[in-house]
């Protein structure tokens, strides 16, 4: 906002804005949790003492329940009427520790799209010029590039994790069945490694962290490598004209990241629509 003498006004308006919208995410989602928990606890309570009016109707209807089985449901039953009776009194009572009690998430949502709207239009009112919406641009591009290399991190330790489960759970299975002949007393030992290796084959071929992490690292790379030739002023930003280059740098930018999401698309196609798309 270069030039106007109000432009510092409007950005501490703008960020107020952005908070106060984060404020009601945050509201929203503590809210939900709260109502979650005030009508569940008491029906978990119920399911509990049904069951164990079950289990001594249907197991020890003659006999004596054994007395691990009373401690267990008596000590659930106790912490989830506790559990309900303080979220009654946090909800109902006076002087509520809930910010938001007695208060329907629906209220708080039309707040939330009440606040948006303000945002959208305080923005449209101080729209910047394109140079220095430009440049705004380029200094939240190191935050895109961290975003990428961290998501890429996260797919390729999750490979070598599908990785070592499978080389681990595939030796496992050569030697469980060499050690025991006839393999009687490890048939659920083998049972269980197998359907270790097919359920990671399996998710490691639909979900491909591998291709995603490599595809999120090419991006990230190929971003700073813009970002470093725009800073050092060298091709392909080595006009002597700085709005040209900003430009050109948004441009390739945006096409990288364009590119990423139609990659990150074609990963979640199936296989014979992969095909299709290439």
């Amino acid at each position: 906002m270069l030039g106007n003498p109000s432009g510092g006004y409007t950005t501490d308006l703008l960020i107020e804005h952005r908070r106060e919208i984060a404020d009601l995410l945050q509201r929203i989602k503590n809210r939900r949790l709260q109502v979650f928990g005030l009508y569940a606890t008491p029906i978990f309570l119920i399911v509990t003492l049904l069951a164990w009016a079950g289990v001594k109707v249907f197991i020890w209807l003659h006999g004596d329940t054994p007395t691990a089985v009373n401690g267990i449901f008596a000590a659930v039953a106790l912490i989830l009427a506790t559990a309900s009776v303080i979220q009654g009194i946090a909800e109902f009572g006076v002087g509520s520790p809930w910010a938001d009690s007695e208060t329907p998430v629906r209220k708080l949502r039309l707040e939330l799209a009440l606040a948006e709207e303000r945002h959208v239009l305080e923005a449209r009112r101080h729209t910047p010029p394109v140079t220095d919406r430009q440049a705004s641009y380029k200094e939240i591009i190191p935050w895109e590039i961290a975003r990428l290399r961290k998501e890429s991190r996260h797919y390729r330790r999750l490979h070598l994790l599908m990785q070592w489960l499978l080389f681990i759970s595939s030796a496992a299975i050569t030697g469980v069945t060499a050690w025991y002949d006839p393999p009687q007393p490890a048939k659920g030992v083998l049972i269980g490694l197998g359907a270790t290796v097919t359920v990671i084959t399996a998710a490691a071929g639909y979900f491909k962290p591998r291709e995603r992490a490599f595809n999120l690292q090419q991006t990230a790379d190929s971003i700073e490598q813009h970002t470093t030739a725009l800073e050092l002023g060298i091709a392909p930003y080595a006009a002597a004209d700085e709005e040209e280059n900003l430009r050109t740098y948004a441009t390739t930018v945006e096409g990288l990241r364009a590119e990423q999401r139609m990659r990150e698309q074609q990963l979640d196609q199936p296989q014979q629509g992969q095909q299709q798309v290439i």
